[in-house]
C-alpha cells in the first residue's frame, strides 16, 4: 500500500522503569529486588516500580499501602528527581548526536525524527540500536525503542519488546500491524475508552477500521476522527523540538485528610506560592486557573475559571483558586489539592497545515 502523504522515520525511545532503574544502578544492593520509588507510608504513592515489583502488580500511581500488600518484600526508595534529571540530560545529549528534531515527552522518553540525520544513516532501525547501546554504555541503563512512519505507531511499537528491546514497523507492515493490534494497545485508549469500545464490538484495530467516521464521531466525539485516521496509519503530527507546555501547575498530598475548606486555605496559599515561583522562573502567565481536588476515596475533581487577562502573581491565582474552592461543597474529605494555570501566553496561533500530497513508494529504508 502507498501512503498519500510524506513518510517520516520516527523513533520513540522509552527508558525501562527509569526511576527504579537509576536507583538500582546507583545502589547495586537493590539490583534484582522489587523496589518502588515513592512513599510506603499510609499516605504514600508509588512513582515508579522496578520490573521485579511489577510482577506482583505494583504500578505507578498506586497507593503505597496497597503496593506493600501486593508485595510484602517491596523496598521503598525516596525519589531523587535531581539525579533523574541529570541522567535524562545525559541521554538527551546522545539523541542530539543524531538529530536536532528531538521532542522530549518526559525525563524518560522522547520522539526523534531521523528522516534526515547527522550521521547520514538511512536506517532508522540501526540508529535506534546505536542509540540504545550508547545509552547503556554511558548510563548503565537500558532503553526500548519503536520505529515507524509516524509518532503514533512508533509510540505503540516501543512497548512491544520491553524491556531492552525494539520494534520496527515498516511502511508495508503498518496496516496489518494496526489491524491486528489489541485496542488496549492503541496509545491514548485508556481503560474507560477500551471498555466502551468493547461494548461497541471493537476489540482490535481491524474492528475499529470497520467503523465509519460518522459512527466514531457519534460515540467518541472529537476523538472519533483521530481513531478513524490512526488505524489507517494516518498521524501527521510532526516531532516538535520546541515543545511548549500547555499548563504549569503545583500540587500537594497531605499527611492527613482535610475535611473543611477552612483547613485548605493555608495549603492553597503554599501551592500558589510554588506555582508563582515556577511561572516567574519560566516567564510564563496564563488566563485559566484550574483547581484539582483528589478525595480520600481517590476520586478526582477539577474546577476551572478563565479570566480575560494574563496572570502570574500568587495573589490573583490564590483569589481565583479560593473562588473555585467555594464554588460547590466538597464531596468527601480531601487528600490532595493542586492549582494549575493554562491558556498560556506561550501558546502560538496554530498555522493552517500546508497541503502536501506525496505518493511514497514502499522502498523506504527502515
Amino acid at each position: 500500500m502507498d501512503f498519500d502523504f510524506p513518510l517520516r522515520k520516527i523513533i520513540h525511545v522509552d527508558m525501562d522503569a527509569f526511576y527504579a532503574s537509576v536507583e538500582q544502578h546507583d545502589n547495586p544492593e537493590l539490583k534484582g529486588k522489587p523496589i518502588a520509588v515513592g512513599g510506603g507510608s499510609k499516605r504514600g504513592v508509588v512513582s515508579a516500580a522496578s520490573y521485579e515489583a511489577r510482577k506482583f502488580g505494583v504500578r505507578s500511581a498506586m497507593a503505597g499501602a496497597i503496593a506493600r500488600r501486593n508485595c510484602p518484600d517491596l523496598i521503598f526508595v525516596k525519589p531523587r528527581f535531581d539525579r533523574y534529571k541529570e541522567v535524562s540530560m545525559q541521554i538527551r545529549s546522545i539523541f542530539f548526536e543524531y538529530t536536532d528534531l528531538v521532542e522530549p515527552l518526559s525525563l524518560d522518553e522522547a520522539y526523534l525524527d531521523v528522516t534526515e540525520n547527522k550521521k547520514g544513516n538511512p536506517s532508522a532501525t540501526l540508529i535506534a540500536k546505536e542509540i540504545r547501546q550508547k545509552i547503556f554504555d554511558k548510563t548503565g541503563l537500558t532503553a526500548s525503542a519503536g520505529i515507524s512512519i509516524n509518532k503514533f505507531i512508533a509510540k505503540v511499537a516501543s512497548d512491544y519488546n520491553k524491556p531492552n528491546g525494539q520494534k520496527t514497523v515498516n511502511p508495508e507492515e503498518v496496516i496489518e500491524f494496526l489491524e491486528n493490534l489489541d485496542i488496549r494497545k492503541f496509545y491514548g485508549v485508556g481503560k474507560v475508552t477500551a471498555e466502551k469500545m468493547y461494548r461497541l464490538g471493537i476489540f482490535t484495530g481491524k474492528n475499529l477500521k470497520e467503523k465509519s467516521l460518522e459512527f466514531l464521531n457519534q460515540h467518541f466525539g472529537k476523538s472519533g476522527s483521530h481513531y478513524y485516521n490512526v488505524v489507517r496509519g494516518i498521524h501527521l503530527s510532526s516531532v516538535k523540538p520546541d515543545r511548549i507546555p500547555k499548563s504549569v501547575g503545583s500540587e500537594r498530598t497531605f499527611s492527613e485528610n482535610l475535611s473543611s475548606e477552612i483547613f485548605m486555605l493555608e495549603k492553597l496559599e503554599n501551592i500558589a506560592n510554588e506555582l508563582e515561583r515556577r511561572l516567574q522562573k519560566s516567564k510564563i502567565a496564563g488566563k485559566t486557573v484550574t483547581l484539582k481536588i483528589k478525595y480520600s476515596d481517590f476520586t478526582l475533581q477539577t474546577r476551572s475559571k478563565t479570566i480575560p487577562y494574563f496572570i502570574a502573581s500568587k495573589d490573583l491565582i490564590l483569589e481565583t483558586a479560593k473562588e473555585l474552592l467555594y464554588q460547590s461543597s466538597l464531596e468527601n474529605s480531601v487528600r490532595l489539592l493542586g492549582i494549575s494555570l493554562a491558556n498560556l501566553n506561550t501558546e502560538k496561533e496554530k498555522e493552517a497545515p500546508k497541503k502536501e500530497s506525496v505518493l511514497v513508494q514502499l522502498k523506504f529504508d527502515f
